[in-house]
């Protein structure tokens, strides 16, 4: 089999993209380089690692535009060295030179989670090349079948995030104790609904919550519970990734209430963790990694009532937990980087003749 030379260009140094791209390395099959836009980004909650032997960063800056940022680079690779190109930027300078440009001359494909409710014309500008790209991965099916619609022209492959579970997988499940502890992991905003959770908690006459992240408007939001709720409540702070697995042990139940997320890895290290998940109809990875009634509930997206009743039904019903929790965990097996791998060797081999 011919080895693929494969150039990835992307935004920064992600853990859920490095795991994927690491795997991508160890195959015979591909020679891969990866570029960034930048080193890190200001509001980045992951450590700094040192860069693989394959992985580069370019030179170059961004500006703020709106809550976007927006990337200017040079010093670009040769593309036309490369069998494939893959590109998971749409809004950047950077990004819309390649895709107008230089992208045409060698196969590409764009990488990109759903796109959301941004329907306005200048987002539809930017997006335009898309109909001209070689294939879309798109993160997930819900992803996927939204591409599908907006670009019909182009293959469409359903190349979801992977990222290294091992550490959750070794760590042995939670037994159940006297009350039902409730996981968040992530940014306490809107975005991602804690709010909503809060608000579902309160009406729940037993359990506990456990929240871990960056505490954003957190402080606000519990200033307005009852001292008897408040008090069922533990705020970890932000965790290092390390810390993650022992955290997610200590609880029965993952929660991940977005109003929108493209796909959400919390969930890929949740069901690793032997947990049963409740999310949001808005959460990308719900639709790939969380089977309704067998590992755990979708409900629909800014629902108090929807995510009450789904947190109530293990209240309830605690003995769920076990037999959705083994669900997700023989499920996880599944979603490691090699597998990741080895779906993006297929892909390209299919575009790349």
């Amino acid at each position: 089999m011919k080895r693929r030379r494969v150039g990835i260009i992307s935004v920064v140094p992600s853990p859920y993209q490095r795991d994927l791209f690491s795997a991508l390395a160890r195959r015979s099959e591909v020679e891969l380089s990866v570029y960034y836009m930048e080193a890190a980004s200001p509001d980045s909650p992951w450590p700094a690692k040192p860069l693989a032997p394959y992985e580069r960063i370019l030179p170059g800056f961004w500006f703020p535009l709106g809550a976007a940022r927006v990337h200017l680079n040079w010093h670009l690779p040769r593309l036309e060295k490369f069998d494939v190109v893959v590109l998971n930027s749409l809004m950047s300078v950077t990004a819309q030179r390649l895709m107008r440009g230089r992208l045409r001359a060698v196969p590409w494909i764009f990488m990109g989670e759903k796109m959301g409710k941004r329907t306005a014309r200048w987002h539809e500008s930017l997006s335009a090349p898309l109909h001209r790209a070689t294939a879309i991965a798109a993160v997930g099916t819900w992803a996927q079948d939204d591409y599908r619609a907006r670009f019909p022209e182009p293959h469409c492959f359903n190349l979801p995030y992977y990222c290294e579970m091992e550490q959750f997988l070794a760590q042995p499940r939670h037994t159940a104790g006297a009350e039902i502890v409730f996981l968040f992991c992530g940014q306490m905003i809107a975005r991602k609904g804690i709010d909503l959770l809060l608000d579902a908690f309160a009406r729940l006459s037993s359990g506990r919550l456990l929240l871990v992240g960056r505490e954003a408007e957190l402080p606000g939001l519990l200033d307005t519970l009852p001292n008897e709720v408040r008090g069922r409540v533990e705020y970890a702070g932000f965790q290092a990734p390390e810390a993650l697995p022992a955290l997610f042990a200590r609880a029965d139940v993952f929660v991940l209430p977005s109003r929108y997320d493209g796909w959400g890895v919390v969930v890929n290290q949740a069901i690793a963790a032997g947990l049963p998940v409740i999310c949001s109809d808005q959460v990308g990875a719900g639709y790939d990694l969380v089977e309704d009634g067998v590992n755990g509930f979708r409900f629909r997206s800014g629902d108090v009532q929807s995510l009450h009743q789904a947190m109530q039904r293990f209240v309830g019903s605690p003995e769920l937990l076990t037999a959705y929790g083994e669900a997700s965990r023989a499920m996880a097996h599944e979603w490691t980087p090699d597998a990741g791998a080895a779906k993006w060797i297929e892909a390209i081999d299919s575009i790349v003749r």
